[in-house]
């Protein structure tokens, strides 16, 4: 629609546009109309001096023709060559004179086709015909001496005619160019004048239709621009420009009328202004307050003193609300009775207004004490002494948490910005709540994944050690009542060996617990458990690191060392290896690790089957699902192990 607007104007439209197209498209085609006349024209002088100049061509032609002929006396020893020589010159001359009948475009040349012109080159083409081309096609034919002469005398006189006609035809011809030469000059005349008028009349035009209205468009903005509102431009046609001019004079008047109501609206806009800039410092300063590490309870005692203050308030409280018993109770308050106090410490919702606002969703309620038309709030507020009660909603996600009061001792205290005001507040709070809440139910769940773990650890290593030794002690009680000496002397090496080794799971998860991760600093601690894997099994050990990358957040680093430790544990407990080497791979990809051994390896499909035996390797799952990873293993029996950890690069932060 856009673009057929233009072209719908041109077309309904007598403007501007109209105008100028009109009278520019008029001069295009006279002036084209002049010069291809006067291309035609020039055209035609060209052709016509081709014409005469291959009419000058003929005379010459005739005259060679008459001196052949008369010096034929000396060609008689060679009649053959004398008669085809004869033969090409009037081939030639039927050549010229056919181009003059026929015309050349091509090069260009043509007979101006005037009567007079036409006759004479008729009269001439016949003549030759009829009697010069006999003559010289018998000469030709018949190269006798003899009739040489007396046919060459008779050519002679025929060719002084022949030529005449010749002179009357160019000079013809010599006049018509005359005169297309001065019809030419007086088509490059008119075209000088044409030009000459056009611009003057094109001139004449565009001041009248487009400098005049601009300049006077120009002289009002350069009044405006001098806090000249009283600049009125004259509208001098009914096209744009027209247009123009009388939208500037309906600007013109509407700036004046701003202008003059300006103070005004300058004096509404600062008091908006001042008001937003209240807003604003009022939610920055409790968002910032809110945002620290505090209780509920807390929370909403800083809350409420910074509310009552701003708002001007008498007293506040704070209710949350109990999901269980749907009942507000109050938590925290200031500036309330005893009294007061005891009758709305538990109220339940809807009961009054403070009720009402809990039932919403990001509501702020105004109430005037004297006209209540609950009762607990008229007779509770108006013993206390209050004239006006607000209650705002505590919401998060758009689900009521609680409300907020403040208590005032004048009536009208909270206008409707004050309102929108403490329903954006009333929300602040709630997501202040809420992330208390969330945060310490993630506190929560982190101690008891952490103990879900550690009891597996215990279990898989303290736990079978503490078996094995129950085991051997009733061995040892029976070895000891039997008074078997060398059972005996087995049963306690055995113990002393099950306690070193419990001893040293003692240890490693004690190490394994305490470990934590400096930022950037991952591959030293993969460096530090492999190094004390060598030193207590005396396996051979293999780092190697490639690539960069952003290092992961502290929580994914430990749970990928934990991952490496534990799979560590695995090769010293169970693997049997001689050399164990762990890979560490970054890129924009994200974080690869590798952990293969050499070991005796094991059956895939057990690790599905025999849980109890790997739990291990389900500790390791568990601990990269946690962390976004994929693990995956490879093992066949004598063949080793290979452990992958991957990490997307969403688990990445910036340093």
């Amino acid at each position: 629609m856009r673009q057929k607007a233009p072209i719908l104007m041109f077309i309904r439209g007598s403007g501007l546009s109209v105008k100028i197209t009109g009278m520019l498209l008029g001069f295009f085609l006279v002036a084209l109309a002049a010069i291809a006349l006067t291309l035609f024209i020039s055209w035609r002088l060209e052709g016509a001096a081709a014409a005469i100049n291959d009419a000058g061509s003929l005379r010459m032609r005739l005259y060679r023709v008459a001196h052949h002929l008369a010096r034929a006396d000396l060609h008689t020893s060679d009649r053959q060559g004398f008669a085809g020589d004869l033969r090409a010159r009037v081939d030639d001359f039927d050549r010229i004179l056919g181009v003059l009948r026929r015309g050349d475009p091509s090069r260009p040349l043509f007979v101006p086709r005037e009567a007079g012109i036409q006759q004479v080159l008729s009269g001439m083409s016949e003549e030759w015909s009829v009697q010069l081309r006999p003559i010289l096609l018998a000469i030709a034919a018949d190269p006798d001496p003899a009739n040489l002469h007396r046919r060459g005398l008779e050519f002679d006189r025929a060719a002084r005619d022949y030529v005449e006609d010749i002179n009357d035809f160019v000079l013809r011809m010599e006049q018509s160019y005359a005169r297309n030469t001065n019809i030419l000059r007086t088509s490059q005349v008119i075209l000088v004048a044409l030009a000459v008028i056009g611009t003057i009349l094109l001139l004449r035009f565009f001041f009248l239709t487009v400098i005049r209205p601009v300049f006077e468009l120009h002289e009002g903005v350069k009044r405006m621009g001098q806090e000249d509102f009283d600049a009125r431009v004259p509208v001098l046609s009914q096209d744009e420009f027209g247009e123009l001019s009388a939208g500037f004079n309906r600007m013109a008047a509407h700036l004046q009328n701003v202008y003059d109501t300006l103070e005004e609206r300058v004096v509404a806009k600062t008091r908006s202004l001042e008001e937003k800039n209240r807003e604003l410092e009022i939610l920055y300063e409790i968002v910032a307050f809110l945002r620290e590490p505090n209780d509920v309870d807390t929370l909403c005692k800083g809350f409420l003193e910074r509310v009552q203050k701003t708002m001007g308030a008498s007293a506040s409280s704070a209710r949350l609300l109990d999901l269980e018993s749907r009942n507000l109770c109050m938590i925290v308050h200031d500036g309330l009775g005893d009294d007061f106090l005891d009758r709305e410490e538990v109220l339940a919702c809807g009961e009054c207004v403070c009720g009402e606002a809990a039932q919403g969703s990001g509501l702020s309620l105004t109430l005037d004490v004297r006209n209540a038309a609950l009762a607990v709030t008229r007779d509770a507020c108006r013993r206390a002494g209050f004239r006006t009660v607000s209650a705002t909603s505590i919401t998060a996600s758009k689900r009521a948490l609680g409300v907020f009061n403040l208590y005032f001792d004048q009536p009208d205290a909270i206008g409707d910005a004050d309102r929108q005001l403490l329903e954006a507040l009333g929300q602040q709070l709630g997501i202040a709540i809420e992330n208390q809440r969330l945060h310490a139910r993630e506190r929560e769940l982190a101690v008891s994944e952490e103990r879900n773990l550690l009891a597996r650890e215990l279990h898989d290593s303290i736990a079978q050690g503490l078996a094995f030794l129950n085991l051997q002690v009733q061995m040892l009680e029976r070895a000891l009542a039997e008074n078997r000496a060398a059972d005996v002397s087995t049963t306690v090496e055995m113990l002393r060996r099950g306690i070193q080794e419990s001893y040293e799971d003692v240890r490693e998860l004690l190490v394994h617990f305490r470990t934590r991760v400096e930022q950037q600093d991952l591959d030293a601690a993969i460096a530090a458990a492999l190094r004390r894997l060598a030193e207590q099994t005396g396996i051979a050990t293999d780092l190697d690191v490639q690539g960069d990358g952003a290092p992961l957040d502290p929580e994914a680093e430990t749970q990928v060392l934990y991952i490496i430790q534990e799979a560590l544990s695995n090769v010293r407990k169970h693997a049997g290896a001689s050399t164990v080497s762990v890979g560490v791979r970054r890129g924009r990809d994200g974080l690869a690790v590798t952990v293969r051994d050499d070991g005796v390896g094991f059956a895939e499909d057990r690790d599905a089957s025999d849980s109890e035996a790997h739990i291990g390797l389900q500790i390791m799952r568990e601990r990269a699902m946690r962390i976004g990873g994929r693990f995956a293993v490879r093992s066949s029996p004598g063949r080793g192990t290979e452990i992958r950890l991957e990490l997307p690069r969403t688990n990445e932060v910036l340093a």
